[in-house]
């Protein structure tokens, strides 16, 4: 009860320091939905009916829900934090979220059926209300990458008492399973990682250039030319760059112009004739992965990104070369076969000649995962 008091005092606190940084960021496009609805609850109602909670975070974990809410086949309410995450929820449900603050959690979250919360989302609030509420828990495709560990090990103390209101935890790996208990989880199972179940669907199909198609994909800032420089032989093939952010896209542009590089926007001419393409469209990605031969990984050639999901280009047998820092892809990044690391840029192009077309083993057991989920609160 104590640790909970001086828990909440301390979210107000930082809300209340935080608030004028909160009204400025909200003046940006990319916030101005997701910071009134999360820190202010502006048209943020609670949840109208009792039903599966599910909570994750971004584009892709959202995205790895939907085999299992296909197969619930049952209506479900979804919360996320980020604009990517909330734009797929919409897509999977009318009753769409984002998560307020954990201050607003106590009066704004109703009981529910089940609360399943994805990965790394380890909110105390938002665990403790739902359990408080008489509303079961689980923690879905749990992990603990090598790089977060000795941080939770640290806080071990805060996570234990996370862990006190978490009723089941479905962990990616047995190494997870390992961390997750010397954390504090009660009842842990492994049952592989969800992610490898996806549908990926191509919503467009498009002509495959007269050269290998190289796409520079979910790139961040400053990897786009730092990638182009170090491809040596770059006139051998049309490429395609897809950054990961479209608030990017002028940005992007603007630096190809400088580095006087031949391209074309997406958006004005739909093909991948050009020496350059420049992706300024969203929701595009999967369609090129499925006429590219060679995919540049991006979020990984630069530090504190911590890489993309590589599942995507191998389901359609593309070259994936990925930078060193992939931190928080790890998981993922072990199921692929044949995935090409650069250590250093300087070497892209070794790289890249020595990428092989990269496969996984997509069997997972997604409908024991939704009787599981199921059984919980029945």
């Amino acid at each position: 009860m104590l640790f909970t008091l001086v828990y909440y005092i301390v979210a107000i606190f930082i809300w209340l320091l935080f608030i004028p940084f909160l009204l400025y960021k909200s003046t940006y496009k990319k916030y101005k939905d997701s910071i009134p609805t999360r820190f202010f609850l502006k048209n943020n109602p609670p949840f109208k009916k009792e039903l599966i909670h599910f909570h994750s975070c971004s584009l892709g974990e959202v995205r790895a829900l939907k085999p299992i809410i296909d197969r619930l086949n049952q209506e479900v309410n979804i919360t996320t934090t980020t604009n990517t995450g909330f734009s797929e929820a919409k897509m999977l449900s009318s009753e769409a979220r984002f998560l307020p603050y954990e201050i607003f959690l106590p009066f704004w979250y109703k009981k529910q059926k089940l609360l399943v919360v994805l990965e790394a989302e380890l909110w105390y609030m938002l665990f403790l209300v739902a359990k408080t509420k008489a509303t079961k828990t689980m923690l879905l495709n749990a992990r603990i990458s090598d790089k977060s560990y000795k941080s939770y090990k640290r806080l071990s103390f805060f996570y234990k008492r996370i862990f006190e209101n978490i009723d089941l935890v479905l962990a990616q790996s047995h190494k997870d399973k390992q961390r997750l208990e010397e954390l504090g989880a009660k009842e842990v199972r492994v049952v592989g990682n969800i992610k490898v179940f996806q549908n990926i669907n191509v919503t467009k199909e498009y002509k495959k250039p007269k050269k290998p198609l190289l796409t520079i994909a979910s790139s961040h800032e400053g990897e786009e030319i730092l990638l182009l420089k170090n491809i040596k032989d770059i006139q051998n093939y049309h490429i395609a760059i897809v950054p990961r952010h479209p608030e990017r896209f002028k940005k992007v542009a603007n630096e190809l112009e400088e580095n006087r590089y031949d391209f074309k926007l997406f958006s004005k001419e739909i093909n991948f004739d050009s020496p350059i393409t420049l992706v300024d469209a969203m929701g595009e990605l999967t369609n090129i992965y499925a006429i590219s031969d060679t995919v540049l990984l991006g979020g990984s050639f630069v530090d504190n990104i911590g890489g993309h999901n590589p599942l995507e280009p191998a389901f359609f047998g593309c070259k994936v070369v990925s930078g060193k820092y992939y931190f928080n892809q790890k998981a993922l990044f072990e199921i692929v076969e044949n995935l090409e690391i650069c250590d250093d840029t300087s070497n892209l192009n070794k790289s890249i000649q020595r990428a092989k077309p990269t496969t996984y083993d997509k069997n997972i057991d997604i409908e024991e995962i939704t009787k599981t989920i199921t059984s919980l609160y029945q």
